[in-house]
């Protein structure tokens, strides 16, 4: 008798240790790279098992929903678990992404995330430009997309980079005002 007993507490002990140790809960992770400024949907994300101990409350809780209205506010890559803090209003974003298209090929690590120097030359009277000057130093892109011209012979990158306010002008002036632009891949770019 005492020995069925001791295998019932024995069996009940593993039980109970085991049912402690598996702590998970499902929280959300990107499907797919989301851009900052991207309003984030259900369908942009898939809810996976996991132990956050301690830090449960920094992520997005899948059983809670995705808040209505909900931007991303940087980025999030691919399979990375969504942080509450990576989501917030779209009048909260410091940043907005602009679309720059440049014909000169990029190098590879010019992807998104990384981050760029923007150049601008201004068109002179006299149909030339003037010298460059350092426009958004450390600029992060938000999106890159290639195309091509009807028989494939001129490319094009549209990209989109991010951009604080109190540059908006600036850019925005060169832009419409026929400049060239021109973007420098930027490894240390932190935008200092």
């Amino acid at each position: 008798m005492i020995g069925l007993l001791l295998v019932l507490a024995s069996i009940a002990a593993v039980v109970a240790i085991v049912e402690g140790a598996d702590r998970t809960v499902r929280v959300y992770a990107a499907k797919k790279t989301i851009s900052v400024g991207q309003q984030v949907k259900p369908r942009d994300l898939i809810a996976v098992p996991v132990q956050l101990g301690d830090v449960r409350d920094k992520y997005l809780i899948a059983s809670g929903g995705v808040p209505r209205h909900s931007y991303a506010q940087r980025l999030v890559s691919k399979g990375e678990l969504l942080a509450a803090s990576a989501l917030g209003q779209a009048d909260e974003l410091e940043r907005k992404p602009v679309g720059i298209t440049v014909e000169e090929a990029l190098p590879d690590e010019a992807r998104v995330g990384s981050r760029v120097d923007v150049w601008v030359s201004a068109a002179k009277d006299d149909g030339s430009f003037a010298d460059p000057e350092l426009l958004l130093p450390g600029a992060e892109i938000s999106e890159i997309s290639n195309s091509s011209s009807a028989l494939g012979s001129a490319t094009t990158t549209q990209l989109h980079v991010l951009v604080q306010d109190e540059h908006m002008p600036e850019l925005l002036g060169a832009l419409s005002n026929d400049a060239n632009l021109a973007v420098v891949w930027n490894p240390g770019g932190d935008g200092s």
